[in-house]
């Protein structure tokens, strides 16, 4: 049995034109995206830094802390942590992943990794200490890792802070006009690097920081965010200890400033209109 006619009013306008086009040849599921330092971490951050370090030779291990009751079944254990450590192969270097463990925030938003670094394998003692809060782009924390893994000293001081600035400049990005020494934002004004007073509970084995008097002054380390709309809330935040070496800051500026695009599938609901696409067919 025929299907009826169209009525006048269905007609097609254009009979000669095909109705039942075919589907996209790619419907995008994934999208390269600029700039960087707005696109977030893809909602796996772990997964991608665990594989650099991965690549770098660096030893993962998972600690467990819990409280067991007399007699209590294995399966009944309460997990009160659950840190995953790796470790550079010469032990002078490790990276934590702190998220699961009600770690301590910046800019109102927890700490996600921890990447430290010490001068003797004997010392129990961090030298120093970065920090990284999710949604911190894992390409920028990808280079700073490989710039503290090619190190051989990986707590020695190297050059001093116009390396970071030089770094961020070259790609575009302005000083700071109040303070263009210790300073610098990108074009937007969304993204910042400074260096100044940490905040506080940042690790530093410098002694001066155990000792400085509250009317002294502090020893200034970087500090680095994303607020895309002002008051609205951080995107993302890094701290640096005042004795993280500069030329290692320095690789995750020239990497924060990039303009070369990410792989990216989550967008961040907060930068989603800002970013700049193209599909990733």
């Amino acid at each position: 049995m025929k299907p009826p006619a169209p009525s006048p009013s269905e007609a097609h306008l254009h009979p000669d034109f095909p109705t039942d086009l075919p589907a996209p040849a790619c419907v995008p599921s994934a999208y390269w995206v600029g700039p960087r330092h707005l696109a977030g971490d893809d909602g796996r951050l772990y997964d991608a830094v665990a594989d650099t370090l991965a690549s770098l030779g660096w030893t993962s291990l998972t600690l467990v802390r819990g409280r067991r009751e007399p007699d209590e079944a294995p399966e009944d254990r309460q997990v009160l942590r659950s840190t995953v450590l790796h470790i550079s192969p010469d032990s002078l270097r490790w990276a934590q992943w702190v998220l699961p463990d009600e770690p301590f925030h910046l800019g109102n938003l927890p700490i996600a990794w921890q990447v430290s670094a010490r001068t003797d394998p004997s010392s129990p003692l961090a030298q120093w200490s970065a920090y990284f809060t999710p949604d911190v782009p894992a390409e920028i924390l990808a280079s700073f890792l490989a710039a503290l893994d090619a190190r051989n000293q990986p707590a020695l001081q190297c050059g001093g802070p116009e390396l970071v600035l030089d770094a961020v400049t070259a790609h575009g990005w302005l000083r700071d006009v109040d303070q263009p020494g210790s300073g610098a934002v990108d074009p937007t004004f969304a993204s910042h690097i400074h260096l100044g007073e940490v905040p506080p509970l940042i690790q530093d084995g410098d002694p001066l920081v155990l000792v400085a008097e509250a009317d002294e002054a502090v020893l200034a380390g970087w500090q680095a965010w994303a607020e895309p709309l002002l008051g609205a809330g951080y995107l993302w935040a890094a701290s640096f200890s005042a004795s993280v070496p500069h030329d290692l800051v320095a690789a995750f500026a020239g990497s924060l400033s990039s303009s070369a695009p990410v792989l990216r599938r989550v967008l961040p609901e907060s930068t989603r209109d800002r970013l700049l696409r193209a599909p990733a067919c």
